[in-house]
């Protein structure tokens, strides 16, 4: 009981009831730790909620906001006023000592995950939870000894000292780490200071959660300047990532020049600001259509930049152009080697008014598709992926090209959208999609496409491409099919 008196003499004033003045000055003279202690405890509960919004569970957010939480809890206990909001419990008096030796725990594992404990950070944290956790239990069982307080005290004292030998041990120089070891030190000291003044003077100095509040401080500040770096480098993305965008999108063709024999049309949806889908006119003539549709593996830049490599080898055979086989296999020569592993899917049509015939050839491409009087016919021909393989060789389907007929060319990203049930568009979707608009001209008809296909899968996963040409026909003038 003694030790009680001696340490928290407050707690035994007279059992009196209390006068509206002592209320009153109670409050006032606990008015700056009130305010601390609830705003220890709302950092805290932000801080541990924050550490489960981010993508990636973060540990030393989540310890240090439960750190702070029980820091508040234990300074709002420890106040004259606490009693005046407390229900008569017995157990109360208990919990008010045994809080503080719960504090700790929390903060060892927020100096392990902040890499102040070194490599062996984990075991120590979790030997000296187990101590001071024990500590509490018997403080629950047996309630308040003063044997148990001084070694709870030494134990803290111990701890502080060698959280000073061990953080000085480390020579970072990032300005971050220095400016949060400055704030821990000072709370260190103010924490050495008043358990030193407790144990072996008797005094119950209050000054230890300024000295957490100036650490947090020090933390707030870091975590200040990270946000706006954080938010500025995202600004110089975001910048960087727009003229991407428009450098991506200034590679695709504009609209297919006015032909008497075709009409083309196509659409470019990416995932993100820029992406890996291609599509080219290698040939726009009169009587002569050479069309390309390209698929890069993987998303965002990356991909678009692998794609603008697509674009120039495809460029570069454009003497190949008759000759589908033997242009997928120019490209993919130019591209073995230079795509960091990354393959390509193309399939290349083109189609010849003299001849009335059109030639295909792909490289582990979806089908091309071919509309032809209501009915939807595959076309398939498929060699190995571009940039694998350098002896892939690939072959090239031959077919009579009729009046009316309406091509179409895609990436895997239509086919393959998922809805919320997981269930695929499909192939089959996208030909009843076809027959559906097959009076609207190819502008409106890959529009409806793609829209059908963002109704149907509401989180796009992957770019949309589609590309139709109608053959209008060696007379040149357009029939519905």
């Amino acid at each position: 009981m003694r030790g009680l008196l001696r340490y928290y003499p407050s707690m035994f004033a007279s059992t009196q009831p209390l006068t509206v003045d002592q209320v009153v000055q109670g409050f006032q003279n606990d008015g700056l730790y009130l305010y601390l202690g609830a705003a220890f405890t709302a950092l805290g509960m932000v801080g541990a909620a924050l550490a489960f919004v981010e993508r990636r569970f973060n540990a030393m957010l989540f310890w240090l906001g439960v750190f702070s939480i029980l820091y508040g809890f234990r300074l709002w206990l420890h106040l004259d006023t606490a009693r005046l909001l407390m229900p008569e419990w017995m157990l109360y008096p208990r919990f008010r000592f045994g809080i503080s030796y719960l504090v700790p725990i929390p903060g060892f594992f927020y100096f392990d995950t902040a890499g102040f404990l070194g490599r062996s950070g984990r075991r120590i944290a979790i030997f000296l939870s187990v101590f001071f956790f024990a500590l509490f239990a018997v403080t629950l069982i047996v309630g308040f000894r003063s044997t148990i307080d001084a070694l709870n005290s030494v134990a803290v004292i111990a701890c502080l000292v060698a959280l000073v030998f061990l953080s000085l041990r480390e020579r970072s120089r990032d300005k971050d780490f220095v400016i949060v070891r400055i704030g821990l030190f000072a709370f260190i000291a103010v924490a050495i200071g008043n358990n030193i003044a407790r144990v072996f003077f008797g005094y119950n100095v209050r000054y230890e959660p300024l000295g957490f509040a100036f650490f947090l401080q020090t933390l707030g500040f870091v975590a200040l300047r990270r946000t706006l770096h954080r938010d500025q480098q995202f600004s110089e993305i975001q910048k960087e990532l727009e003229i991407a965008r428009r450098m991506q999108m200034a590679i695709l063709p504009g609209e297919y020049p006015r032909s008497s024999h075709f009409d083309v049309a196509a659409r470019y949806c990416p995932m993100t600001s820029v992406a890996g889908d291609l599509y080219d006119f290698l040939v726009a003539e009169e009587k002569q259509a050479g069309l390309l549709v390209a698929d890069v593996s993987g998303h965002g830049v990356p991909a678009a930049l692998i794609a603008s490599m697509v674009k120039l080898a495809a460029s570069s055979q454009r003497a190949n152009a008759a000759e589908p086989a033997a242009l997928l296999a120019g490209m993919n020569q130019a591209l073995c080697g230079n795509t960091q592993n990354q393959f390509v899917t193309a399939a290349y049509v083109h189609l010849d008014v003299d001849t009335a015939s059109l030639r295909y050839a792909a490289a582990a491409h979806p089908p091309m598709l071919l509309l032809r009087a209501g009915e939807v016919i595959s076309v398939e021909e498929n060699g190995l992926m571009l940039a694998a393989f350098s002896s892939a060789s690939y072959t090239t389907a031959v077919r009579a090209l009729e009046r009316g007929d309406r091509l179409v060319l895609y990436t895997d990203g239509i086919v393959e959208a998922a809805n919320a049930q997981g269930a695929e568009f499909g192939q089959q979707q996208l030909g009843s999609i076809l027959v559906e608009s097959r009076r609207m001209p190819p502008r409106e008809a890959v529009d409806h496409v793609i829209s059908k296909v963002q109704a149907w899968s509401k989180m796009q996963s992957d770019d949309l491409t589609v590309l139709i040409c109608d053959y209008l026909g060696a007379g040149g003038s357009a029939i519905a099919s």
